[in-house]
């Protein structure tokens, strides 16, 4: 109870109700695998580089690069992630995370384009923030003067509104000496860069202003506050730009380049480029950070040069490293990256079942599928290797025995999106794994329909047709195998015709009765957290007996769980029929619950018989 120490009225909250069950998303998908672009972690580069969550295809493209082929070992590789996640959205998916994987090819820059800027004493480099061949790309700096401080014609300048570490540029009359126009006008000034054509000084201030606050100008002399704009060009279609910049490193600078534009937290958290310092000169200080601007200006090589793909990535790279707790520039990479964000239920990887070697493709599947069982709370989808026959087919399903994964096959055709229309010409075609689709399929069953219900009998969006064609008496063959057909039914459309785990236990044979079990269970788990430590008793036992019970009713209710009445769906128990005198000594309290899950329909069977009418008299 609580203290009460001396004479007094005393206010206690107190809770009539049990603890409510809020259940977790089931439709976000990770998935891992190789992209153009995006973050990853390397070593020397930005610490931010894990999963990013993407909620659009136009997200993933700003973020990773888009649909554009990878060029590894000398050739051009088709962007199985890219088109997965392209695929995804398109059937329906919301909420996707994406783990990077890349392999450096063992060039000195580790994948990353770059340009060196010779400034004064020092240089600066532009750099790509991530690896990649679309980093070597174009950085155009040029100038923005923003606003007259004071006209042509003469006038008064409020010289308190030139802040410290302003560029001003002065534009005199040939007439009009400099010593005599500009140091009285501005006071403390760093040196001057002159352009002789027009007769314009920059300058940068560095001191307090002087004395007045208002100096005016002889007539003639105009007075402009210069700042940067720098634009990132991927493509044609593609511009980034960032204005307003200035080039010294002084707290009245809001948008000091080195800042907007840095490796670890740029402004822009998708900025393609970062402006590194030669680490010889901390900043850029006093009359350097003018000559960066004029430096950064004038740069003639505005191409960045040295960006790769790197190497084609092993089952190993795929999977990824766990982190190092006593490091933390050594975070968790690929695959495994994905076990430390808890809101994913379903995961799935695209260049699994490409890589070039069958035992590869093997191992990178079995890393799926012990991902998937290790973390208890999601679903793997696993892609047949390309052009796989039915008995390939067959024996690549008798390697795998897994409640926590389901197979799909065959792979699935599409237009080339990259490829622009030519009149007379074929259009171009290629093979995708079906993981991409199928996920979203999966997003789009929970969203709309719940997880309980089987992501199956839907229409497989945004295919042109299916690498094979599985008719009826091949799927016999396939699904008491636990090997889900995608299939075209004229008049239907293609669809995916089958909901079955790549298990041997008919306890687990259905993919919807495990996901409707780990969103149970995963609920259950995040939110009776509560219960840790407090007093063992009947008091908690009912508590968690009517909290439980209390999310279990409007499942029922929604059709997820059999039964007329709720007592036929589910139980709860947590008394002491479920634990021992030995339990309470050491801490325990155990709860039974038992579900009644719906299964699919999966043979809708109607008898049809005759029989004799019989004759009626009105």
């Amino acid at each position: 109870m609580p203290e009460y120490l001396s004479p007094g009225v005393y206010m206690e909250e107190v809770s009539f109700r049990s603890k409510s069950i809020e259940g977790v998303p089931t439709s976000t998908t990770g998935m891992a695998g190789l992209t153009r672009f995006g973050p990853v972690h390397f070593d020397g580069g930005p610490t931010a580089s894990g999963p990013r969550l993407i909620t659009s295809f136009t997200e993933f493209e700003s973020v990773y690069g888009g649909l554009d082929e990878l060029f590894i070992d000398g050739a051009f590789r088709t962007n199985y992630l890219a088109h997965a996640a392209r695929a995804f959205f398109l059937n329906g998916g919301a909420r996707l995370y994406v783990s990077r994987v890349f392999v450096s090819a063992g060039d000195p820059l580790g994948g990353r384009a770059e340009r060196t800027v010779p400034v004064a004493a020092t240089t600066a480099t532009w750099r790509a923030r991530w690896p990649g061949k679309i980093g070597n790309t174009w950085v155009n700096v040029k100038w923005t003067r923003s606003r007259n401080l004071a006209t042509v014609s003469g006038g008064a300048v409020d010289v308190k509104n030139i802040r410290p570490g302003a560029v001003v540029e002065i534009v005199m009359p040939p007439a009009v000496p400099p010593a005599d126009a500009v140091a009285p006008v501005l006071g403390d000034l760093a040196r001057a860069v002159l352009d002789p054509a027009t007769q314009k000084y920059r300058f940068y201030r560095k001191g307090p202003a002087p004395s007045g606050t208002e100096v005016v100008l002889v007539p003639g002399v105009s007075v402009k506050l210069v700042e940067l704009t720098v634009e990132v060009r991927t493509s044609p279609e593609h511009v980034s730009a960032y204005g307003q910049l200035a080039t010294v490193d002084d707290p009245n600078q809001k948008r000091y380049v080195g800042r907007i534009l840095q490796a670890d937290d740029p402004e822009d958290e998708n900025a393609l480029v970062c402006l590194d310092f030669d680490p010889g000169v901390a900043t850029f200080q006093d009359h350097i950070g003018l000559d960066l601007m004029v430096a950064l200006v004038n740069n003639p090589n505005k191409l960045l040069d040295g960006g790769n793909d790197g190497a084609l990535p092993s089952a190993d790279d795929l999977n990824g490293e766990e982190a190092d707790p006593d490091d933390a520039t050594k975070p968790a990479t690929g695959l495994t990256a994905l076990g430390e964000i808890d809101d994913i239920a379903i995961v799935a990887m695209p260049d699994a079942a490409a890589l070039d070697d069958a035992t590869e493709r093997f191992v990178a599947a079995q890393y799926l599928i012990a991902h998937a069982e290790d973390l208890k709370y999601r679903i793997a989808v696993v892609d047949a290797p390309e052009g796989s026959s039915i008995n390939e087919v067959r024996a690549w399903r008798g390697q795998f025995d897994t409640t926590y994964g389901a197979l799909y096959h065959p792979w699935i055709e599409i237009l080339d999106p990259l490829e622009r229309p030519a009149q007379g010409a074929p259009p171009r075609r290629i093979l995708l794994p079906p993981s991409g689709f199928v996920a979203g399929i999966y997003a789009r069953t929970d969203i709309e329909r719940g997880v309980h219900n089987a992501p199956a009998n839907e229409i497989v969006r945004g295919l042109t047709r299916l690498e094979a064609n599985i008719n009826k008496r091949r799927q016999d063959v396939l699904n008491p195998e636990g090997i889900n057909a995608l299939r075209f039914f004229p008049g239907r459309g293609n669809r995916v015709w089958g909901a079955r785990t790549i298990s041997s236990d008919p306890e687990w044979k259905y993919v919807n009765v495990r996901r409707l079990f780990i969103f149970l269970e995963h609920s259950i788990d995040k939110s009776t957290q509560w219960a840790v430590f407090e007093p063992n008793n009947e008091r908690l036992w009912a508590n968690i007996r009517f909290t439980i019970e209390d999310f279990l009713l409007p499942q029922w209710k929604a059709g997820a769980l059999l039964g007329s009445k709720p007592e036929e769906a589910y139980f709860v128990r947590c008394d002491r029929t479920t634990m021992t005198q030995n339990d309470l000594d050491n801490g325990r309290a155990i709860v039974l619950i038992g579900v009644a899950p719906v299964k699919p329909a999966e043979f809708v069977i109607f008898r049809i018989g005759q029989f004799t009418a019989s004759a009626q008299q009105s």
